[in-house]
């Protein structure tokens, strides 16, 4: 016999809306797996990355630096094609496209087929996002000057490789919805900072190779669109493209994510029918993350880190530049309050509540790791001031400090929690039935109780 009052059932519906209108509610059992999986390979990448900075920091700053700067200067490439780029340049333009690219289809398949799909639940990281960009780009604008104006976009990017290799050591137990929205933080910003990139750091516009890169581009697409997975078919129009915008003049890391837009993230019914699989992004995705991670990013780092400092003296006269400054306060300050702002807005205005367990303090940790620049932000100084003028050494030692203050305070604040988070996490992997699923992921059976 069912005894539920109205009173009981009121109180369920009350419960139910509750829990749809939650911030960093959990996410399906697949979704939350998949996550985990990225970011182990990101953690293990972003150990990789921090290993090629410190290196490029110690060569540069020994007393064999002029080897240092000989290797990053080669010059490497046809000069016939105008390629003739030196390494330092080739990783920034060519090893930062396949970053480019692994970050261009996880946002697809976020948008897709994740749980992002749903206009609720991409609200608050889109947001959060969105203000991280803003509020840091407005502080270093006012503290930069006019004379520094062009470096606006440096404090605005966040880098989860390095991000989630802090999360790694300090925050083991955060709960898996926290550790999605940073990861999902993280890609939406990558796209603004490509957005940036080709927007705002295009000096000199070519259309015609610009268009021409839309035909082996077309090609590219209609190909995977067919499920074509024959690399020696799909890279050779990868490179063609790649080196057309290369020599538009827009910055050539924008082809990797036009390249990643154009791959299927769900098979088609008419390509082999419902149960057929995902397509190829999933695949892709697979292939070129651990390059991406363990190649690309590292690589990069150990090319563009490596900054004479000039002891104690020389890294207080780097930091008191209003350059440098004003990515500092950018990142260890205007990345949390962007971040913060934005997700308290979403909540405001939908009336959405934290889920249980979680507090505004877990928010701001998190927005605090928000704060760690180095890979984008490093691309953008170049771009800014050019590789290897002081003003690039400057916002170079800026962005190595203000990811380690980002870092250093966002560690205090999660290692507090950590007993809190202890108990969400032991709830969210308890598995009593032993069937690879915790309990918590699985649908509860419905009946009378009592």
């Amino acid at each position: 016999m069912d005894d539920a009052t109205p009173a009981d059932e009121e109180m369920s519906v009350t419960d139910a809306t509750r829990r749809r209108a939650s911030l960093f509610g959990r996410r399906s059992w697949g979704e939350t797996r998949r996550i985990f999986a990225i970011l182990r390979k990101e953690t293990v990448g972003g150990a990789l990355l921090l290993a090629g900075a410190l290196l490029a920091l110690i060569w540069s700053n020994s007393p064999w630096s002029d080897g240092y700067q000989a290797l990053r200067d080669l010059p490497v490439g046809p000069a016939s094609l105008h390629l003739d780029l030196s390494l330092a340049s080739w990783a920034a333009d060519g090893l930062l496209a396949i970053f480019f690219f692994v970050a261009g289809l996880e946002l697809k398949r976020e948008f897709v087929a994740g749980d992002l799909r749903d206009p609720r639940r991409a609200a608050v990281p889109v947001a959060a996002a969105v203000g991280g960009v803003l509020v840091p780009a407005l502080l270093y604008r006012l503290i930069a000057g006019a004379d520094g104006a062009r470096g606006w976009a440096i404090p605005t990017a966040t880098d989860i490789a390095f991000a989630i290799a802090v999360l790694a050591v300090v925050g083991r137990f955060l709960p898996s919805a926290l550790r999605t929205f940073l990861l999902t933080l993280a890609v939406v910003d990558d796209l603004l900072a490509i957005v940036i990139i080709a927007v705002f750091y295009t000096a000199q516009l070519s259309v015609v190779p610009l268009l021409g890169a839309l035909v082996p581009l077309a090609i590219f697409a209609g190909l995977v669109q067919r499920r074509v997975r024959s690399w020696w078919l799909l890279l050779p129009l990868a490179a063609v493209t790649w080196a057309l915008v290369h020599a538009s003049g827009v910055h050539a890391t924008v082809a990797g994510v036009l390249l990643a837009f154009t791959v299927p993230v769900i098979r088609s019914a008419a390509a082999g029918g419902p149960d057929a699989g995902p397509g190829l992004a999933e695949h892709f995705e697979h292939r070129f993350r651990p390059i991406s991670a363990g190649v690309a990013v590292p690589v990069f780092a150990f090319l563009s880190a490596g900054v004479t400092v000039g002891g104690i003296a020389g890294l207080a006269t780097a930091l008191t530049d209003r350059v440098a400054l004003g990515i500092v306060v950018g990142l260890v300050v205007g990345k949390p309050i962007g971040i913060m702002a934005a997700t308290w807005l979403v909540a405001r205005f939908t009336r959405a509540n934290l889920d249980e367990g979680l507090n505004w303090l877990d928010v701001f940790g998190l927005a605090l790791l928000g704060g760690i620049g180095f890979t984008v932000s490093l691309l953008i100084g170049e771009l800014s001031f050019g590789l290897g003028s002081v003003r690039d050494d400057r916002a170079k030692v800026a962005v190595l400090a203000g990811s380690l203050a980002a870092a250093a305070v966002a560690s205090v604040i999660l290692r507090a929690r950590g007993r809190a988070y202890r108990r969400v996490y032991e709830a969210e992997t308890a598995d009593e039935d032993h069937d690879g699923v915790p309990d918590i992921y699985q649908p509860r059976p419905h009946g009378p109780t009592g």
